[in-house]
């Protein structure tokens, strides 16, 4: 556990102790939090009884009275507290992990994925007013820790629940380091959606100050009840502050920062949607998307495990493809520079590991724009050995969708074909002023 800092001390409180106490006029209690790194010596974390945490100066703390001497378990809860509405729409929470589903270890002060579905709903009970919730928790892991075995998992998982009439939407609460991966491959491994795939993280744990979960969780609830479209989308902050949640292709979405709670930005597209949490409203912002299908969602699911992200960079050594060509792996996709390059002297082993019926796929590191590889003399040479290029695919999409569809083909003129259609939106042929940065 990090050091108890001067406020803790002055105050004779610790981690776990539940208090009560009078700020500004007004009484409040809760859970003594651990202090973090960067926390001012002066305040200390408390976790209120409607969830959320705050800093307070210990200068302005008056009254405080200790409730509890023994540490509750914070987060442990029953589901039988939860009151639920059945004349509400039914959705679907299937638990994978990651910082929105983490508490703090009271022993160390480190963040682990060990809430359950049920006790981030309890937390945040103003999504009983929305929806009735039903809960699975399928694993419990950081999403440094995603594989594409579990993706299928996943898949199977949410496809039986999309079977089921019953259900409106489906919301997947995952970890941001890897959710447009895995939001990826849902939406390659289930075809004729019925209703959306949503997923939700947070980049700040419930027990942290200034989470970003329960408005994003919030979000999510909303758009599995409400979208009108079927895909499998991304809900987190649109800013940093808390006004929208944005709904965002998971083809067509990066993490694009490691901290800030807006962190995620469609790319080359826009948010299908923008959520208010408090109004409890959505606004499409895309008129094109694929609807709630009427028909029965189709499972094509399975991800061949020999596919190899490499980005290229000067001084890139070839040996790093000969490596993958003798370790028999059966696609490569290549995150080149600007237009899709590569320096030229890593032309002839991509020829080799193309006619060892390696299937190499071009985009471009530069995320926004698109792979041309006509205009330079370089990138006549990639396409004259055969590369296949990815529009304006993002790479761990084209990672993704190279993994799919090689589990489904070893031809390469198939594959070929297969990357170059669009199947869910994972391109956008009209790419605009306004789609850069923003």
């Amino acid at each position: 556990m990090n050091e108890l800092n001067k406020a803790y001390k002055i105050l004779g409180v610790e981690p776990g102790l539940y208090i009560r106490f009078r700020y500004k006029n007004e009484i409040l209690e809760g859970v003594v939090m651990p202090p973090y790194v960067f926390t001012d010596p002066d305040i200390i974390v408390v976790k209120l009884k409607n969830g959320y945490n705050i800093g307070v100066l210990y200068s302005e703390i008056k009254d405080l009275e200790i409730i509890e001497m023994k540490r509750p378990e914070v987060g442990s809860i029953s589901s039988e507290k939860i009151v639920q509405r059945k004349d509400l729409p039914k959705i679907i929470v299937v638990g994978t992990g990651g910082t929105i589903a983490s508490k703090i270890e009271y022993e160390t002060g480190a963040v682990k994925p060990s809430t359950s579905v049920d006790e981030l709903i309890e937390a945040i009970p103003e999504v009983l007013d929305i929806a009735y919730i039903e809960s699975e928790t399928l694993f419990s892991i950081l999403s440094e820790n995603m594989r594409p075995e579990y993706w299928e998992i996943i898949a199977e998982r949410i496809y039986n629940y999309m079977r089921d009439e019953a259900y409106k939407g489906v919301i997947v609460t995952h970890g941001t380091d890897t959710m447009s991966f895995t939001a990826s491959a849902i939406a390659f491994a289930i075809q004729r959606k019925n209703i959306p795939i949503v997923f939700v993280g947070s980049q700040r744990s419930s027990d942290r100050p200034s989470s970003d979960a329960a408005l994003n969780f919030i979000g999510a609830v909303i758009t599995a009840v409400k979208a009108p479209f079927a895909e499998s989308v991304i809900a987190m902050h649109h800013e940093t502050s808390d006004t929208k949640i944005a709904v965002s292709r998971g083809v067509k979405t990066r993490k694009m920062h490691t901290s800030r709670r807006d962190t995620f930005r469609s790319i080359n597209s826009r948010p299908l949607a923008l959520v208010d949490p408090f109004k409890k409203d959505m606004e499409l912002i895309e008129k094109e998307y694929i609807p709630r299908s009427k028909e029965e969602p189709i499972l094509m699911n399975g991800f061949d495990k020999k596919v190899a992200l490499i980005y290229s960079y000067p001084g890139i050594d070839p040996e790093i493809l000969e490596f993958l060509i003798e370790k028999k792996y059966r696609g490569i996709v290549i995150a080149g520079t600007g237009f899709g390059h590569v320096p030229e002297y890593m032309i002839p082993v991509i020829r080799k590991a193309i006619n060892n019926n390696i299937a190499v796929a071009v985009t471009s590191q530069t995320l926004y724009g698109r792979v041309n590889l006509s205009v330079y003399q370089t990138g006549r040479e990639m396409l004259r050995a055969g590369v296949i290029p990815c529009e304006d695919m993002l790479p761990e999409t084209a990672y993704v969708k190279l993994s799919w569809t090689l589990y489904r083909t070893d031809n390469i003129e198939s594959v070929r074909k297969i990357m170059s259609t669009n199947y869910v939106y994972e391109m956008n042929p009209r790419l605009t002023e306004d789609l850069f940065l923003r």
